[in-house]
């Protein structure tokens, strides 16, 4: 399967709809660059805690966001590393603190142009499995296949705890469940680029579906729609 190019992936959802570890697992069996836009908004967030900056004012976030270098390096282990101007803050970007306030800083026209530049700049190589939550409808519309994934709230909450309880943070199951439905309504009512499935992406539930289980149904829903799209041009 590596050696097939079948086309950039993108894959969208909320938090906690289990779509980055799908998506990094799905470019592993591709062969494919994983890029999580998530993390690239969070060393945005992280930056601009760490220098002080008013969150509120859009002027200077759109400014650090010019003069901000962020990298992300797929490992051989499938994990990726990520860089901010040279300083790893892998772990730095997931404490609460950054996940309080990622969608405030993510909701700022400025911010969002100079990411979703080089989103796509990292695209251009038609090699990538991207994840985020505008990535079918806006930083890779012409992408052939787009997925979006979802779950109930309750799911995703749960899912969030237990990751946050197996890395040894003391959490609270509904205060998390508050913070999910919090970042569910800031992205889907944003003004530029809000949550939302493309026209023609495939919706999938993981409620009840395991990674794993997830992962085999986007690879079938790619193979299938590649076949049928090398049959038509066969023809």
């Amino acid at each position: 399967m590596r050696n097939k190019l079948y086309g950039n992936v993108a894959i969208d959802g909320p938090a906690g709809a289990g779509k980055s570890t799908a998506a990094r697992l799905l470019a592993q069996k591709l062969g494919y660059l994983y890029i999580d836009t998530g993390a690239m908004y969070r060393a945005l967030t992280w930056k601009a805690l760490h220098q002080g900056i008013d969150l509120a004012d859009d002027r200077q976030l759109v400014a650090l966001a010019e003069a901000t270098t962020i990298r992300l390096e797929n490992t051989a282990a499938g994990t990726v590393k990520v860089y901010c101007d040279s300083e790893e803050i892998t772990a730095a970007i997931r404490q609460e603190t950054v996940s309080h306030h990622v969608s405030t800083v993510a909701r700022v026209p400025g911010v969002r142009r100079r990411l979703v530049e080089l989103q796509r700049q990292m695209a251009a190589s038609n090699r990538v499995v991207m994840d985020g939550r505008d990535i079918g409808t806006n930083v890779l519309p012409e992408a052939p296949y787009k997925f979006f994934l979802t779950a109930s709230l309750e799911e995703r909450a749960r899912r969030r705890y237990h990751e946050l309880i197996a890395s040894g943070r003391p959490v609270d199951l509904e205060t998390i469940k508050e913070e999910i439905r919090r970042r569910d309504a800031q992205d889907s009512q944003r003004e530029v680029d809000p949550l939302q499935p493309a026209p023609d992406a495939v919706i999938i539930d993981t409620t009840n579906m395991r990674v794993e289980e997830v992962v085999a149904k986007l690879l079938e829903l790619i193979q299938t729609h590649h076949g049928v799209n090398a049959t038509a041009s066969e023809r």
